[in-house]
């Protein structure tokens, strides 16, 4: 498989995150098509990817408001018709619906989401691991 990897992120929390995703990818056989910003993706990687996976972080107050942050930028991704794609969203405290949020902006590229998941930013490396395995499992489970 490849996969292209688009990251918003304000302290370097979700960019880290995204690297340990795709180090953990590549362990399993898999090519990284590349590693961009959200608003300025690399098109090529995208074009030359079987799945898309889009990182970015929560933003919002402490228990209420949090969204993704840039989810219009992200809604306007160039067209991803025919392409997976999967969702990953660093948080603090709480995340609250902001993963759903996610995935609906990513939906709205044309990608097929087939699944997402919140990475606690102190637990970056296991949330990280946690996100790849779920991944391949549910390419896996959608062969």
């Amino acid at each position: 498989m490849k996969a292209a990897i688009l990251v918003e992120s304000l302290t370097g929390n979700t960019w880290r995150a995204a690297e340990l995703i795709g180090h953990n990818l590549q362990q399993e056989g898999w090519d990284i098509t590349g590693l961009s910003g959200v608003r300025r993706p690399d098109l090529a990687s995208v074009q030359q990817a079987d799945i898309v996976l889009v990182g970015t972080w929560t933003h919002g107050l402490f228990f209420v408001g949090q969204a993704p942050w840039a989810a219009g930028d992200i809604a306007n991704l160039p067209v991803m018709r025919g392409k997976k794609a999967a969702c990953f969203l660093t948080y603090a405290l709480d995340a609250g619906k902001s993963l759903d949020r996610l995935s609906t902006s990513v939906g709205q590229t044309g990608a097929e989401v087939v699944g997402g998941l919140q990475i606690k930013r102190n637990r970056l490396e296991q949330h990280s691991e946690a996100f790849a395995d779920r991944l391949l499992g549910a390419l896996e489970g959608s062969r």
